[in-house]
């Protein structure tokens, strides 16, 4: 479970968000651009910290600012997958997987290589690989960091339909299969629509709603609006 009951001033408007989310599947985080979606992924990444709040994860607190409780982001076992791969250039694939890779996690590296359907490039640069293929490198690594629970904060926005349609079918498998929990930031309603079990909308950083996917795209709310 994750607890998040945090704000943050941002300009023009305060990010305030109270939920609890099931680590489980695939949780969307809804809204337009500059409505707070990313800042709220960074404040559970542990890249910015919250002006109030705290954020437990699975009953580990995070962070809890009014006792002064603030694990790091990189004690925090949370991978972030971004909208740019944000790979090394100057290493291959496979220096770039095991990059930050857990030791617990060698004997899953082939697995994972064959899942995302990698093998062929793990001698390549970043230079030689396509937007849809970086973004597997980046969510290969992701996974080998062994998170309790993976962000990913719009990946496939920067592709085209063809790379969208095939990332959506590799991050369904990683929480079906593989029972990676998810929280996906996004302002597309179909890539919503096409991965998420439960949404929350966030307007103006606010938390608008939050429930079951079919349930969100039935709200009026949406209509005309993403």
């Amino acid at each position: 479970m994750l607890d998040i009951n945090i704000e943050k001033k941002l300009s023009g408007f305060t990010l305030s968000f109270k939920q609890s989310v099931e680590c489980q599947g695939i949780t969307a985080i809804l809204g337009v651009s500059g409505s707070g979606k990313s800042t709220l992924l960074n404040i559970i990444n542990g890249l910015i910290k919250p002006d109030s709040g705290s954020i437990q994860l699975n009953g580990k607190t995070l962070v809890n600012i009014e006792q002064k409780q603030y694990i790091t982001a990189q004690q925090r076992n949370i991978a972030t997958v971004f909208q740019d791969a944000l790979l090394f250039p100057h290493f291959n694939v496979l220096k770039n997987l095991r990059y930050g890779m857990k030791s617990i996690m060698e004997h899953r590296i082939d697995e994972i290589v064959d899942v995302l359907n990698i093998r062929r490039l793990l001698n390549r640069y970043p230079a030689m690989l396509s937007g849809g293929e970086k973004q597997r490198v980046a969510i290969g690594r992701a996974l080998l960091s062994n998170p309790q629970l993976l962000l990913m904060d719009e990946p496939l926005s920067a592709l085209d339909m063809p790379r969208k349609k095939e990332l959506i079918r590799y991050i369904q498998f990683l929480a079906i299969e593989m029972k990676i929990p998810i929280l996906y930031i996004s302002h597309n309603i179909n890539e919503v629509k096409a991965l998420a079990q439960h949404v929350a909308i966030i307007d103006q950083g606010q938390l608008y709603r939050f429930d079951v996917t079919q349930k969100i795209l039935e709200d009026d709310f949406l209509k005309g609006w993403i």
